[in-house]
């Protein structure tokens, strides 16, 4: 199986030889919306295994003896590795080739989610799931950067990324469905397993439906002291805000931890700014309206992870729910998201990202605050929904148009890493996030009265949850004021946009 490109390219796959003064050529219609729905199954892939485990985590630790302090490493291990390794995943599938990269990506989390959900100790499951976070980090970029590159004009580009976002948002909710089902009816291994069969199909796909892209020259080595040290800090930030829930803020092992998070970012920026090859950059997300763009994607990802985590505890251990039902209660969320999606993928060329991107933010604020009403009388039908509807239209929206800016322009040597870094930032706020708010959770919870009382622990815990919820409704309304302030890209700016050769299909 041949996955270098040849000397010549058919009228079916990406030429990206040409000068900027000539057109590239388009691949059949029929098969770029094939490989779009390929690409789409791989990215749904990647992102609901953060979240699809969370469900049978109960089952799999006691299955494998795992402690409660440790078991968080089953949902960390995976995004830290994911998160930190992604713009090092950005720049392999610029010099590596995109296409080649995707299928090599798919091979290896095809391999690494069956040493997952085969694991025989807490050990060896979390090296597996350390391992998807690898690969997971050379095919999101890789997945991304492809839509660039098939996708040219600007409102079948504005039509992609809606699928993307749709199934990047809702990818988390759809992990929580399918984790509730395979654990109730077959194994907590089978959330894991059942990663193998969709990605050797997608690998399928892939070496038919999507187009090989010619590589960007390599000017230098690969920026791996940059990769070490930006890896290093994020793993630091969120063990950090971890130890705080078991040692206080005040702690010398949770300042340590922070303070050291802090200072590896500080280097990993003074590395990037004197490599002459750097991992990541900083001319990308120095433009003011990528910036913002990116700033946004760090930020939505909290309240929206924060969001699935405390409901999932509130559906079982509040209102009884079975792992299963509780993954239906989430169905409405990935609907909306893809409703919401689809709207900006048609109001954004009429609208223009900014109006998009607050009007987004505004809906999902108003959905947290009213989800942070929940108290011990509180329904789903009444109480939840509502707000769930709110804040997956509101989402849609502003992933989308945060998107769509985020890839506006960029240099066509530059496209996987600035796709990865579009990835890397909504995982790492979802990391840092969740531990943030877990923590502050915690603390709230441990400060209420009268919890070893069936009704006073009911009402500690719906306390803490809506506590959350306030505080992701705080986040929401901080991406509201930079988009505001940040974005100040006009719908002209898309409809004058000039591809550069490099970046179309």
């Amino acid at each position: 199986m041949a996955l270098t490109n040849p000397p010549e390219l058919d009228d079916t796959e990406l030429d990206t030889t040409r000068s900027s003064h000539t057109s590239a050529t388009e691949p059949k219609s029929n098969r770029k919306w094939w490989a779009l729905g390929i690409i789409a199954l791989a990215q749904l892939m990647v992102v609901l295994d953060a979240t699809i485990i969370t469900i049978a985590l109960p089952f799999a630790q006691t299955d494998l003896g795992i402690s409660d302090a440790n078991r968080q490493w089953a949902l960390t291990a995976y995004t830290l590795l994911f998160g930190g390794l992604l713009l090092l995943g950005g720049r392999m599938a610029d010099y590596l080739g995109r296409r080649k990269m995707f299928l090599i990506g798919l091979a290896g989390f095809a391999l690494s989610s069956a040493a997952a959900g085969l694991a025989w100790n807490g050990a060896s499951f979390f090296a597996g799931r350390a391992l998807q976070g690898v690969f997971a980090a050379m095919l999101a970029p890789a997945a991304l950067s492809l839509i660039t590159v098939t996708f040219v004009e600007q409102k079948e580009r504005a039509r992609a990324l809606a699928v993307y976002a749709g199934v990047s948002g809702g990818g988390a909710a759809i992990g929580l469905i399918a984790g509730g089902a395979l654990t109730e009816y077959f194994s907590w291994r089978w959330t894991l397993l059942i990663n193998t069969p969709i990605a050797l199909i997608a690998a399928i796909g892939g070496l038919i439906l999507v187009i090989r892209d010619k590589p960007v020259t390599r000017r230098g080595s690969y920026d791996l002291p940059g990769a070490v040290t930006v890896t290093a800090a994020l793993v630091s930030l969120v063990y950090g805000f971890t130890k705080a829930a078991e040692s206080g803020w005040g702690a010398a092992s949770t300042v340590s931890l922070l303070v050291a998070g802090v200072v590896l970012l500080a280097a990993f920026i003074a590395i990037e700014m004197r490599v002459s090859n750097p991992l990541l950059p900083l001319r990308i997300p120095g433009e003011i309206n990528r910036g913002g763009a990116f700033l946004i994607s760090f930020i939505v990802p909290i309240p929206m992870f924060a969001m699935f985590l405390f409901l999932s505890y509130y559906f079982q251990n509040t209102l009884g729910e079975t792992p299963l039902r509780t993954g239906v209660l989430f169905l409405p969320f990935p609907i909306f998201i893809v409703i919401g999606a689809g709207l900006a993928s048609s109001l954004l060329p009429r609208f223009g990202p900014r109006a998009l991107l607050v009007g987004g933010s505004a809906l999902a604020t108003a959905g947290l605050l009213y989800l942070a009403q929940l108290d011990t009388d509180s329904t789903w039908l009444v109480n939840v929904l509502p707000a769930m509807i709110l804040i997956a239209a509101g989402m849609g929206l502003v992933f989308v148009s945060m998107q769509t800016v985020a890839l506006h322009r960029v240099d066509a040597d530059d496209s996987g890493v600035a796709s990865a870094l579009v990835n890397t930032t909504q995982q790492i706020g979802g990391s840092i996030g969740l531990a943030l708010l877990s923590t502050i959770v915690a603390q709230v919870f441990a400060g209420r009265p009268n919890t070893n009382t069936p009704d006073g622990l009911k009402e500690a815990n719906i306390f803490s949850y809506d506590v959350a919820f306030y505080s992701g409704a705080g986040f929401m309304a901080v991406a509201l004021v930079v988009a505001l302030v940040t974005i100040r890209m006009r719908k002209q700016d898309l409809a004058d946009e000039s591809p550069d050769p490099l970046l179309v299909a």
